[in-house]
């Protein structure tokens, strides 16, 4: 390169230079060998059926060239097999066609001559920064909202794709939950320690001030991680997960520890859920029973995995609907005619779906339960339900009662050993997760209040008649004003607003209280 100071190596020899010339060429063909080789797409033709392909397009240009021509067809088919093209090799997902702003990003596109997509390195900062900084001007209302009317702050800790332990901390307010972080927890020790200082954080950025409460799940160490945060900030409950705390008591029934001082009461129920394991995977894993059972049930067996909520129930209730399928499937000849190394297994199962002891067993089962399980599909929604909590607890107790009771033909009156034993465990789990919130809340939902309620049950008495609900809340108003003053002010608006005094005794107001929700009363 004359002029910039550099000359040929005199050192280097014609053979060095044909051998790295050689290494070059060899270079080139690894880099070449190793790029994606460019496959046709399907509406260009391939190399193995070009001549078909070109009949094919001879002839449709023959029939309506001029229509081909006009609306374009032979570029909006290449268009859709590159787009399908980028699904197919960048494993996108094929919900993501159904995306609003997928079709809208294609029609703007279409309208900008020369439009050229964005960048790998724009996506990943310049786009990215701005799209951040206009979901925060967008969320910054909402937030202006959490000093007046107070925001709950809730954390759950999960596994993703990569194996990494990973906790999220979101932020509950009356329209919604809010995603504030995620938190990557690889190589630290998840004590309650680590999981405060986590809690700590969200709280300091969002102003202790308005967190009304912090919520986790029932798990010992978020326990110890809440009871650490209540300590460090008096103002701040800790509040369990409610579907959470439901589906560990329904555990305890379902599936009792030998060292359980309940397990000789809930033993048989053990028993029957591992029967139905039994069968479930017996037709699963034998091709022929499977294919025997497509053929007389139209639902599948389902494979529930522990993590879920009320994954026993979900299984057993599944199993109930298509017992007519199976017992048809075994009284089939074909079930006789199929034979395997594990005969006995197919005739234990036989005998078990045809006994109709076992299926007795399966409703009385679900009958008791279904109230557990109706309340943990009313509390696992994104809905405000901290107010109606204490009222689901009593009912679900009711008519947990009552199915027992009706099972073993008593009096409600009378004495059922089976039903102390659910009623320890719900108790029990009742005890550990309520807080002082729950009866705030209860005291002042207006529904409770209202003639309607209270003539749905003769024992019902409103809150403020309520030894409990209000001690608890007499706490829970003791924690939050801790000025007598202010204090005392809130006393009088309660009571002005449970006995329907002032603008409370409207007529308005007193005809809605059963009607109307909370908020919007």
């Amino acid at each position: 390169m004359s002029g910039n100071g550099i000359a040929p190596c005199k050192k280097v020899t014609n053979e060095v230079l044909e051998e790295m010339k050689k290494l070059m060429r060899e270079g080139e063909h690894r880099l070449k060998s190793a790029a994606p080789r460019q496959v046709s797409l399907p509406n260009t033709g391939s190399l193995l059926c070009s001549s078909v392909y070109n009949v094919e397009q001879k002839k449709r240009k023959g029939m309506n060239g001029s229509l081909d021509r006009a609306f374009q067809n032979a570029a909006r088919e290449q268009c859709d097999a590159e787009v399908a093209r980028m699904f197919y090799t960048g494993g996108l997902s094929f919900h993501l066609a159904r995306n609003p702003h997928y079709r809208n990003s294609y029609f703007r596109a279409s309208t900008l001559r020369g439009y050229v997509p964005s960048s790998y390195n724009a996506l990943r900062t310049t786009l990215l920064q701005q799209e951040k900084r206009h979901i925060e001007r967008c969320l910054q209302p909402i937030k202006s909202t959490w000093s007046t009317k107070g925001v709950s702050v809730c954390s759950d800790g999960w596994t993703d794709s990569q194996r990494r332990p990973l906790i999220n901390i979101m932020a509950t307010y009356e329209s919604g939950p809010m995603f504030l972080k995620g938190i990557n927890c690889d190589r630290e020790y998840k004590d309650k320690h680590c999981i405060a200082n986590f809690l700590i954080d969200a709280i300091k950025e969002i102003g202790y001030q308005n967190v009304v409460q912090v919520i986790t799940d029932n798990a010992p160490v978020c326990r110890a991680a809440g009871l650490l945060v209540e300590a460090r900030y008096p103002n701040i409950f800790w509040t369990p997960c409610v579907v959470h705390t439901l589906n560990l008591a329904l555990k305890s029934i379902c599936s009792p520890k030998q060292n359980d001082d309940w397990y000789d009461k809930c033993s048989w129920i053990s028993e029957i859920v591992a029967d139905v394991g039994f069968i479930k995977n017996f037709i699963v894993n034998h091709n022929m029973r499977l294919t025997m059972y497509k053929d007389h049930c139209k639902l599948k067996l389902l494979s529930i995995a522990e993590t879920r909520f009320a994954s026993t129930l979900v299984m057993i209730r599944r199993f109930k609907e298509v017992k007519e399928g199976l017992e048809q499937m075994v009284i089939s000849p074909n079930w006789s005619l199929y034979k395997e190394d594990d005969v006995g297994k197919a005739r234990a199962v036989k005998e078990k779906i045809l006994d109709e002891y076992f299926w007795d067993e399966i409703d009385y089962i679900l009958s008791f339960t279904a109230s557990i399980y109706e309340m943990i599909r009313m509390a696992d929604t994104n809905k405000p339900s901290l107010h109606l909590v204490y009222e689901w607890w009593d009912t679900m107790i009711e008519k947990v009662k009552a199915a027992i009771y009706r099972k073993e033909h008593k009096q409600l009156h009378e004495q059922s050993d089976f039903f102390d034993v659910v009623y320890q465990i719900i108790l029990e789990r009742w005890t550990k997760s309520s807080t002082p919130l729950h009866c705030l809340a209860h005291s002042l939902n207006p529904k409770f209040y209202s003639p309607e309620w209270l003539q749905e049950d003769p024992s019902r008495v409103t809150p403020h008649q309520d030894a409990e609900i209000t001690r608890e809340r007499k706490k829970c108003l003791e924690k939050y004003f801790s000025d007598d003053r202010a204090r005392r002010d809130i006393n009088v608006e309660y009571a002005f607003f449970s006995m329907w005094l002032d603008d409370f005794g409207a007529i308005d107001a007193m005809n809605d209280r059963f009607h109307m929700e909370p908020m919007v009363w």
